[in-house]
């Protein structure tokens, strides 16, 4: 017989001290997302030519773009990613954060993202979020960097006593889906930062001190994209536990299955890692054999995602017709796609229907062929905007100022204004990356301050044809930055407003499974053999790419984007 899980539980209310760091993780990271979203906006004003100076603010281009990448993509994912599994591993086991752990992580988090700070903010770390080298940072990036993923880290190996004790005490209950969920991402997080630290740990921070001249082009490439696009996957995977675990109910309805849901994330598990040299095609010294079996592991990540969009949409769709829908589609109209009283609904939908097309415009860059085209094209940056600036963004924001509002007792302020927000988002981002991806297409580069020759008609290099989708990116980026002020306006408001109740009580709406939950005897229930066969992807995948990275060092000096000199020049 099928056993169940209970999908509603009591309110859970967390320590003072859970409750203030848990609103560090929160909150950091959205102020931090003022400049995060303030020189994303400048980098499109600089590549349609609207600001003609070689810096603004007295920050430079390349200054802007670090302080864009790493603040949204690095810093804002990771602070969330801990807040969220925070609340709900101690929701859905009902069981307090062990304090001296959660003190350490969240401490080593924001001491890390001061560090990194500094260097970026003072022009010493002009290296994107990629930190590519040549392109060299002072060492308080690389430290700074480390000790916020050392840092999760200890968040993570945190929850495991409470999982262990949950399954010891509740033998023949499944762990609950979002817990599940939650562990997985953070497997994908803990693996695939590990080549990440090797990176920093022993490359980047001795050549950084200047303890060697030269560093290994192919080898920290190689050790960054092992970590690079399992990163998206730690991206998504949060915004996929809402889509599976809240959304059907907040909607009206039912998770259609949860077998399927689990089955996902562990198919996630086993495919999101062994896929980083299908950022590698156009680079020389690996064999086309290994690049070809990264490109089909890539493929198998479009399973758990289709998985995904079937099991979603059918949840949907239950819903939708349990709120009256007869006809053959009418049930997307009777979704609560404006109810300011369930604005994750909102942020939820307005998400799923970007990551359509940003998933479809993924499967172009796995493609070999297709991608020698695009190759560091805008194309590349119009697809990457539409999959983590769409339902990764969106969750992150939605979640974030719910977990606000439970966190402090103080009710979501301007409702109506809040659930406007991803909709004015995915207006913005419909203009923003069509415009960068046909762009692309045409040309045009992927981090080039190209305004400054190719679109001034006065330069040799001009290109007409690139002026359009310069401007129409642009506009799209200012319909979202006013969205994102929107935004800031509703948390504002939230924070000013009186508490309306105490607050440190965490709750989430959680939805029953259509059809029964599997068996606690399937291997879906079972984490460690999915974790072994993973390990073994990993391995064969790798092993080979990582050798011949080995035989082929190619040092390089130091170079800095906005200056030749090197910025760092560090004596033994």
């Amino acid at each position: 017989m099928a056993a169940m899980e209970k999908t509603e539980l009591a309110p859970f209310r967390v320590s003072a001290l859970s409750r203030a760091l848990m609103a560090i993780e929160v909150t950091l990271p959205i102020l931090l997302l003022v400049l995060g979203i303030y020189h994303g906006f400048l980098q499109t004003l600089y590549r349609a030519g609207v600001i003609q100076s070689p810096s603004f603010a007295g920050l430079s281009y390349y200054q802007g773009l670090t302080l864009h990448g790493v603040i949204n993509a690095v810093v804002l994912t990771t602070f969330f990613g801990v807040a969220f599994g925070n609340a709900l591993v101690s929701y859905y086991l009902q069981r307090p954060l062990i304090p001296w752990v959660h003190l350490l992580a969240t401490g080593m988090m924001v001491t890390g993202t001061l560090l990194a700070a500094v260097p970026m903010l003072l022009g010493w770390a002009d290296v994107l979020y990629t930190f590519y080298p040549p392109l060299k940072a002072h060492p308080l990036f690389y430290i700074g960097a480390a000790l916020l993923v050392v840092g999760s880290w200890v968040a993570f190996f945190g929850w495991l006593p409470l999982v262990a004790r949950f399954q010891k005490e509740n033998p023949g209950q499944p762990l609950p889906l979002a817990v599940l969920g939650i562990l997985v991402t953070f497997i994908i997080w803990f693996l695939c930062t590990i080549p990440l630290a090797i990176e920093v740990l022993f490359l980047l921070i001795p050549w950084s001190l200047g303890w060697v001249d030269t560093i290994s082009i192919p080898l920290a490439r190689t050790l960054f994209w092992f970590f690079g696009h399992p990163l998206v996957y730690f991206w998504l995977l949060p915004a996929y536990i809402v889509y599976y675990v809240m959304l059907p109910k907040l909607a009206g309805g039912k998770l259609y299955s949860d077998y399927a849901a689990r089955v996902a994330f562990l198919l996630f598990l086993l495919f999101s890692i062994p896929v980083g040299l299908h950022h590698q095609y156009t680079e020389p010294g690996f064999d086309r054999f290994w690049k070809g079996v990264h490109a089909m592991l890539t493929f198998m990540v479009a399973i758990p995602s289709f998985m995904t969009a079937f099991t979603v949409a059918a949840s949907l769709e239950y819903a939708g017709r349990e709120r009256g829908a007869r006809g053959l589609f009418d049930w997307m109209v009777r979704l609560p796609w404006f109810d300011a009283e369930r604005p994750l609904v909102a942020y939820s939908l307005a998400g799923l229907l970007i990551f359509i097309f940003g998933g479809i415009t993924g499967i172009v860059n796995a493609s070999y062929n297709l991608n020698q085209t695009i190759h560091n094209t805008g194309f590349i940056s119009g697809h990457f905007h539409m999959t983590v600036g769409g339902p990764v963004f969106l969750m992150i924001l939605g979640m974030s100022l719910e977990l606000f509002s439970q966190l402090t007792g103080k009710p979501i302020r301007l409702k109506g204004w809040n659930v406007a927000v991803p909709y004015l988002w995915m207006l913005g981002l419909f203009l923003f990356s069509p415009a960068m991806m046909y762009g692309g297409l045409l040309g045009q580069p992927r981090r080039t301050n190209m305004g400054l020759s190719y679109l001034d008609p006065n330069s040799p290099h001009f290109r007409a044809d690139w002026v359009p989708t310069a401007y129409l990116t642009g506009i799209g980026a200012a319909v979202m930055t006013l969205a994102f002020v929107v935004y800031l306006a509703v948390w504002v408001a939230t924070w000013a407003g009186e508490p309306a109740a105490e607050g440190g009580y965490l709750y989430f709406p959680t939805a029953e499974s259509l059809h029964p939950v599997a068996s606690t005897s399937s291997v879906v229930m079972r984490l460690r053999p999915w974790l072994v066969v993973a390990l073994l992807l990993i391995a064969v995948s790798y092993w080979a790419p990582l050798r011949q990275a080995l035989r082929t060092p190619q040092g390089a000096p130091p170079y800095a984007p906005d200056n030749p000199v090197p910025l760092i020049q560090v004596k033994k």
